[in-house]
């Protein structure tokens, strides 16, 4: 009996450990369409922030799937989807569980960079990844879920 503890208080302190971080890998869900789009893999670095890459990419029925950057601009202009940096500078906020803020987030399909922050639900199985001009009123939520 006494194991059954032990293994009841250990899967609920790792669970509620992953349930607030960010790293893992992600399945995108366009706020469109409500098809995944991509996989992201988030990862914490050195500095504490968190950063993220699309590993895999898929396309909407009855569209072709566009394997490139088209609408970047600058250096990112064509730049292979897979392997592509969208999140940058996320870091956790100490006031309120769960949530990351400060980070940037390219919209691959605009082009554009809004800021971002993002918030995952007290299980740590869904992401909402919000960007946004100037102030969060002023934007766009997607909700990911986690897939690792």
């Amino acid at each position: 009996m006494k194991q059954i503890y032990v293994l009841l208080i250990s899967s609920l302190f790792f669970s509620s450990a992953f349930a607030s971080d960010l790293a893992g890998k992600w399945k995108t869900v366009d706020d469109k369409t409500g098809f995944s789009r991509a996989d992201v893999m988030i990862t914490k670095n050195a500095d504490g922030t968190y950063s993220g890459k699309i590993i895999t990419i898929r396309p909407l029925p009855d569209k072709p799937l566009e394997p490139r950057c088209v609408n970047c601009k600058g250096s990112l202009k064509n730049v292979p989807l897979v392997g592509l940096q969208i999140l940058t500078g996320f870091k956790a906020n100490p006031k309120t569980p769960n949530e990351f803020t400060n980070g940037t987030v390219l919209d691959p399909l605009s082009g554009n960079v809004y800021n971002g922050k993002a918030k995952i639900t007290p299980r740590g199985n869904r992401l909402t990844m919000r960007g946004y001009i100037g102030v969060s009123l002023l934007g766009r939520s997607a909700t990911w879920i986690r897939i690792d």
